[in-house]
């Protein structure tokens, strides 16, 4: 019976399942100049047991989605870390430029009545910059923010005093997997970024774009730029806006700092990201909500080809409450979009590849449910369209979301890192890592409720209604230790979709 673990050795087994990985721990898979020894073998094998403690999710979560190298030192992750931060800097000032040349929208209109954005009209002159037949390529992006007045977040027009600034601290200061030092601000260079947020004109200057350097770990995905007019620049921004409003409160209590943000500030901050019909909301909501505009929209410039659709908030709302600081929140979303930007294409290719895995892994696990499914015409398993498409995020709750997600990201960072089947063999774990450990667990989940689809449900239909009433019943562990057993079977019959 599918449900039945057997001899199977499990890494997600409840009676195997320790602890998840703490501070104590973390700190001690360091080497003294801060690289993880063994080549992160045992700190993936942990998460993947286990998940992460709260306490060092800030920290972790870069290395699960590739911004850091499992390779890297201190002093390497720290000359990234600035890179990175400039980078993103450089984008929130490209997307303040284009609003603030867009006049809301009028000058944009103007333009584009003498002009397209693939030719050399006035569009790229306002966004001022080399790379500006990448960057105007974005299906959206209007902003009238630079950074968030968080962790460094000051207020916009005053800075942090000195107990605020403590209280926002993201993580250790003295954490062996990075050294948070304020040498990475480049304050002095760039006042308008600076800690203090001050309303700073900065001069127009040559700039790089949204490409990380050669060095980097994180490269730019490959993507051919799509060039659009400015009406779909306006519907992205207006898009984005909206599901911004919209997100989900359950992160509330998984971030007492943010929650604690005060009207004033967040108020402040929804003004510089043009965030609208707010008044309604908490304070700790509307903040949420800009920081989604704020990085949302920087991703749109970075990979073009997506701009921004519904459904990346839902991806996006958990990073942000884990991580502090917009840039590296903004870099690990990167990271976690290097796989899941399939889901958003429009031609939703990587979507339906997708759906066709699932499909198969029911069908060589359970050809009873299968034929059952061919009956109802639902062999295609649209029925888990919304669970392929935000990674699970509706029908779990936030922990039980970064748990699955963390367990997943560690499969892909050991795939990433060379980490193969003959590593996995020795730590006695059968299953070796998979890029689609999701669609095993969203198999795993229709496979569950088998039962109740054969006997009582004769449409697809009833089938969506009850993947849609999974929400809040699911149980995240034995979810994934019914998944393993999937993988374990069926990884060698299975191709992936990517």
């Amino acid at each position: 019976m599918f449900n039945s673990r057997g001899r199977l050795s499990s890494p997600w087994s409840r009676r195997k399942r320790k602890h998840a990985l703490s501070p104590q721990e973390w700190r001690n898979l360091f080497s003294s100049d801060g690289k993880l020894r063994g080549g992160g073998l045992k700190f993936l094998r942990k998460v993947r047991s286990a998940g992460v403690d709260p306490r060092v999710r800030a920290e972790v979560w870069p290395f699960l989605l590739g911004v850091y190298d499992l390779s890297t030192s201190r002093e390497e992750r720290q000359v990234l870390r600035t890179q990175n931060r400039k980078q993103y800097e450089k984008l929130r000032r490209q997307c303040r430029r284009i609003l603030k040349h867009g006049a809301n929208n009028i000058a944009l209109k103007e333009a584009s009545e003498t002009s397209s954005y693939g030719g050399c009209g006035s569009f790229r002159e306002y966004v001022d910059s080399p790379d500006s037949d990448d960057v105007v390529s974005a299906r959206e992006s209007l902003s009238s923010e630079e950074r968030s007045p968080f962790l460094d977040y000051t207020d916009p027009c005053s800075a942090l005093s000195e107990e605020d600034a403590g209280s926002v601290q993201a993580s250790d200061p003295n954490s062996p997997a990075l050294d948070t030092g304020s040498s990475d601000s480049d304050s002095s260079e760039d006042p308008e970024v600076s800690n203090t947020f001050r309303f700073v004109e900065t001069r127009a200057e040559n700039d790089p774009g949204m490409l990380l350097r050669e060095d980097s770990t994180l490269s730019r995905t490959e993507v051919q730029p799509k060039l659009h007019n400015n009406e779909d620049f306006a519907t992205w921004q207006r898009i984005i806006r909206l599901d911004a409003i919209r997100a989900n409160g359950d992160w509330v209590t998984q971030s007492p700092t943010q929650a604690a943000v005060s009207d004033e500030r967040a108020r402040r901050f929804a003004e510089f990201v043009g965030l609208k019909d707010y008044d309604d909301l908490e304070p700790s909501k509307i903040f949420h909500a800009a920081r989604l505009v704020a990085i949302l929209e920087a991703y749109a410039l970075y990979d073009p080809e997506i701009g921004y659709c519904q459904g990346m908030s839902d991806l996006l709302s958990p990073i942000i409450t884990v991580i502090a600081e917009d840039h590296e929140a903004f870099w690990c979303f990167v990271g976690f979009m290097k796989k899941a930007r399939h889901n958003f294409r429009l031609d939703e290719v990587g979507i339906r590849r997708q759906l066709n895995t699932v499909s198969k892994i029911i069908k060589c696990k359970d050809s009873h449910l299968y034929r059952h499914l061919e009956k109802l015409r639902a062999e295609d398993c649209f029925f888990v369209y919304r669970m392929v498409v935000v990674l699970f995020r509706r029908e779990l709750t936030f922990e039980q979301t970064v748990c699955l997600w963390e367990v997943m990201w560690a499969d892909q960072a050991a795939i990433r890192a060379g980490i193969g089947k003959s590593a996995w063999s020795r730590i006695r774990l059968r299953a070796p890592p998979t890029d689609d450990l999701l669609l095993y667990a969203i198999a795993a989940s229709v496979l569950q409720r088998r039962k109740q689809i054969i006997e009582k449900y004769s449409s697809m239909d009833e089938i969506l209604r009850e993947c849609n009433s999974m929400a809040g019943h699911l149980d995240v562990w034995k979810l994934l230790d019914d998944a393993h057993n999937l993988v374990v079977t069926l990884h060698d019959k299975i191709k992936s979709p990517f």
